[in-house]
């Protein structure tokens, strides 16, 4: 018996033989027919979004985990982004990763699981955007008083945007643009956002003027039907807004994160529009109450001014009064005029009589007046030819030949302009302005060395008989002794001096001696 005896084939060893491949595309093909259209519900584990834009995440529960995928245009249209922690319901199909072994969920749509799940999703979102600073109200800038243009981000068709107009209308018209956006639905955000960007990126003045104030509005509904104003991409739109911004979303009770960043909140878009722009019928109002009361305060401040004038008229004396004196003084002057005049004349024909200027003793005078110019005229023909002989024999010895004059000429007329360049006006002003100052120097030199300035320091000048005393055995010798101060002098008897042989006391600490 052969101990290698073949006991036939092996079990299943007639059985078909698969490839990787064909395993693989199998068992694609029963998992994408078996589970083509889904809806999983789970909590969203980590959350990756490769560089591409696919998004790829876990839907796990207490016991597994299934991988989702959702590719970029799939991503774009998702009304909410999952993140981790929430709990969602994904709709979509499922699909395999052949080339590992994978199978996974291709995600179309997500939507939280309940309003739960909305809140809490809300209160992170709002809390990490409340991290970044976005709600705090030092950024918070105010309203305009009466802005020129309005800016209105709302449905075109709703009630909304009618109730504003009419608001507008009612309290004070104004310009309004209105961009118009969807205000629900899956591009609700993004559209807002684009619109409160686009407002923001008008030039102001420009053919389409950037407006003076935003408002944001949007009438009620359910937390998913205004979940578009929570996005972050419209919360990040309005807090980087540079015109103010009213957010007017849903009713009274409906909160939004848009309402956290914009600079007021208004309960609906109709109390948006009361906050917008005054009342015109009350402004003008105001203007006419304030109009009264200056016009009254005018009136009342010209009637104290008035009274205030009569009652300083009162005070005065009559203009009669104020003459009365200076006429009467004028009238007793032009009295005493005429015998005045007369005196007058008196005393001058008096001391004319009495002058020693008479006929008598013009006429001597004029006689020897007469005498010496006799006398003069009989000299004069020879003193004037002693003259010109003597002015001739000069003239001969000063006659110089005409080069040497010339030359001599010429040498002071140099010396001259050396001179005159030297005198200049500025210099001459110069050396007058030194010898002052130097002058004003020494001036004030003598005033420092001066006893006088030494007195004013608290120092005393001791005479004993007239004469400077600057020792005991002067002052006791001395009869009377005077003390010189800066204001003054005054005398010291005998009892005010010192003793032979004492020492005189010394000076105070702050003082010296006057020596």
């Amino acid at each position: 018996m052969d101990l290698f005896e073949d006991d036939g084939p092996a079990p299943g060893g007639n059985a078909h033989e698969f490839t990787v491949s064909e395993i693989s595309g199998a068992v694609k093909k029963t998992i994408e027919g078996e589970f083509g259209h889904v809806r999983v519900r789970g909590e969203v584990g980590r959350v990756t979004v490769a560089r591409t834009g696919h998004m790829y995440f876990d839907l796990k529960d207490d016991r597994s985990v299934l991988s989702a995928v959702s590719w970029k245009g799939q991503v774009s249209k998702l009304a909410h982004r999952p993140e981790e922690g929430m709990e969602v319901i994904a709709t979509g199909r499922m699909t395999t990763f052949g080339s590992q072994s994978r199978y996974q969920l291709n995600v179309e749509e997500v939507v939280p699981a309940g309003a739960g799940a909305l809140m809490a999703m809300l209160e992170k979102r709002r809390q990490a955007l409340a991290a970044e600073g976005l709600f705090d109200e030092g950024r918070k800038r105010p309203i305009p008083y009466l802005p020129e243009i309005i800016g209105v981000v709302t449905s075109p068709t709703g009630a909304v945007i009618r109730d504003i107009l009419h608001r507008l209308r009612d309290r004070f018209p104004r310009k309004v643009l209105v961009w118009p956006v969807a205000v629900q639905g899956k591009a609700s955000a993004a559209e807002v956002a684009a619109a409160i960007r686009g407002f923001n990126a008008m030039t102001p003045g420009g053919a389409l003027p950037r407006p003076d104030l935003l408002i944001v509005a949007r009438g009620g509904g359910s937390i998913e039907d205004l979940w578009g104003f929570n996005e972050e991409i419209v919360v990040r739109a309005a807090a980087e807004s540079a015109i103010p911004l009213i957010s007017a979303v849903g009713h009274e009770t409906d909160t939004t994160l848009i309402d956290h960043a914009s600079d007021r909140r208004a309960p609906t878009p109709t109390a948006a529009a009361e906050m917008a722009v005054p009342v015109r019928a009350e402004l003008q109002a105001d203007l006419a109450q304030f109009g009264a009361r200056l016009a009254q305060s005018a009136r009342a401040g010209l009637d104290r001014r008035a009274e205030r004038l009569r009652d300083l008229s009162r005070a005065l004396p009559r203009p009669d009064a104020l003459l009365m004196g200076p006429a009467q003084r004028l009238d007793a002057l032009d009295t005493r005029l005429p015998g005045a005049l007369r005196a007058a004349i008196a005393k001058k024909r008096i001391e004319l009589s009495d002058h020693p200027l008479r006929p008598g003793l013009v006429a001597r005078a004029v006689e020897r007046g007469r005498d010496r110019l006799g006398s003069s005229a009989a000299r004069l023909p020879g003193a004037h030819r002693a003259g010109l002989a003597q002015k001739r024999l000069r003239l001969q010895g000063l006659r110089l030949s005409a080069t040497a004059l010339d030359a001599a000429i010429g040498r002071e007329r140099r010396d001259f302009d050396r001179l005159a360049a030297r005198l200049r006006p500025d210099l001459v002003t110069t050396r007058i302005e030194r010898q002052r100052e130097r002058l004003m120097a020494l001036e004030r030199l003598r005033d420092t060395l001066g006893y006088e300035a030494t007195l004013a320091r608290g120092y005393a000048v001791v005479r004993g008989d007239g004469a400077v005393v600057t020792g005991v055995a002067a002052a006791q010798a001395a009869t009377v002794l005077e003390i010189e101060f800066a204001d003054g002098r005054v005398q010291a008897g005998a009892a005010a001096r010192p003793k032979r042989g004492s020492k005189p006391a010394p000076p105070p600490p702050e003082q010296g001696t006057l020596l």
